[in-house]
């Protein structure tokens, strides 16, 4: 396999361990899709282990240190089979780790790959070790990854979270859906705006830049949970994943999760034909059908509308995805209905839509169907006019 030319943080740290602070112990927030770019087949923390760095407790997210962890299921602490190091999970009965767990530890690193996404809870668990990290005192060091959907600023799309009405554990603080920055510089702005305690250094990637989408690195794919297998289901996430707080399929247990939304009662050529062409940009829409493994419609024969990315760089997913929505609701008003999607960290499921999308009253401007949401409607909630210059100060590329 020729070596890409892109490093990222772990990489850096494997070749030359003194790029940490000096530390005889200590922690590592990971999970098994974390590898080093330039050895794909080896866990971060087995790299970081063969070049010496002495880590003695691991801690992992939602869907364990294993990324197979079903989809809000809580995980348990563990043991871990490769190192056999013990884990503390992140995900269930807390969401942060326990002062204890970091008392003796003189350094805490986090590698976790992220999907670029609010509601991929990932930068979620990074937002609560920074605060017990202020709390004990612990210096974090984020060994940065690329932002596999790219980070041009120009492409970030809300809605920004309004956290007075619906914040979570899928979106604590006010960042848009699409944002654009690596955890490295998400954990950065945190730092300077919200936990201002926190002692926080970032390990960069080598050869990333902004304009720089995940298929342009040349390192594979490792599937970041069970239903992200590819970067195709990632560039469409941040839109059909709002379609989780509804009655139909995101595609879950099928060969293309959040490539596809799906009910057994859809008409998919006439949701098509009523989107305007100003949201499919770089996206290839068409029929198709799919028989779900997971709920809804477990077993069950569905019409599908297919998306498929042909132009990554020029897809909006966020503005596709409303749009879509919209159509739906439109041409289906007796069959749509929102949902509730149960998890750890939400255990009654209710509120889903208000906390994936971040706003109130977008729901019910989209179950108006007297009056047709508009593509320019559409362009007013995803615009996140400020945000570059907000976190100007935490760009690392």
């Amino acid at each position: 396999m020729t070596r890409p030319a892109v490093r990222f943080g772990v990489d850096r740290v494997a070749r030359d361990p003194d790029l940490l602070p000096r530390a005889a112990r200590v922690g590592l927030v990971t999970n098994q899709a974390a590898r080093p770019a330039g050895r794909p087949e080896t866990p971060s923390r087995v790299a970081l282990l063969e070049a010496g760095v002495p880590i003695v407790r691991l801690f992992s997210p939602e869907h364990g240190l294993s990324a197979t962890g079903e989809d809000g299921a809580p995980m348990r602490d563990a043991d871990d089979a490769v190192t056999g190091l013990p884990i503390v999970s992140l995900y269930g009965e807390r969401f942060a780790p326990p002062d204890a767990t970091l008392a003796d530890l003189d350094l805490l690193l986090f590698d976790i790959p992220d999907v670029g996404a609010r509601f991929y809870t990932y930068a979620w668990t990074l937002s609560h070790v920074l605060e017990s990290c202020a709390r004990t005192g612990t210096p974090l060091v984020v060994l940065d990854r690329p932002n596999p959907l790219g980070g041009a600023l120009a492409s970030a799309e809300g809605p920004m979270l309004d956290e007075a009405s619906c914040a979570s554990f899928i979106g604590r603080w006010a960042i848009p859906i699409r944002h654009s920055l690596t955890l490295g510089e998400l954990a950065l702005h945190w730092a300077m705006t919200r936990v201002r305690a926190a002692q926080v250094d970032v390990i960069t990637c080598d050869g990333w830049g902004r304009d720089r989408q995940w298929p342009s690195l040349g390192v594979p794919w490792i599937a970041t949970s069970p239903s992200m297998p590819s970067f195709g289901s990632a560039i469409l996430y941040p839109g059909t994943c709002l379609f989780e707080a509804t009655t139909l399929s995101v595609g879950r247990g099928t060969e293309s999760p959040f490539r596809c939304v799906a009910a057994p009662w859809l008409d998919p050529a006439a949701v098509i034909a009523a989107l305007p062409p100003a949201v499919t940009t770089g996206v290839r829409l068409h029929p198709g059908r799919c028989t779900p493994s997971v709920a809804p419609y477990r077993g069950t024969a569905c019409a599908a509308v297919q998306l498929d990315a042909t132009d990554p760089a020029a897809v909006r997913p966020v503005a596709l995805g409303l749009a879509l929505l919209a159509a739906v609701i439109r041409h289906h008003p007796r069959d749509f209905a929102w949902a509730p999607y149960p998890t750890a960290a939400n255990p009654g499921g209710g509120d889903h839509f208000a906390r994936l999308v971040g706003q109130r009253g977008i729901a019910e401007r989209l179950l108006d169907t007297d009056a047709r949401v508009s593509s320019e409607e559409i362009v007013r909630w995803t615009a996140v006019p400020g945000w570059a210059g907000a976190v100007r100060d935490a760009l690392r590329y």
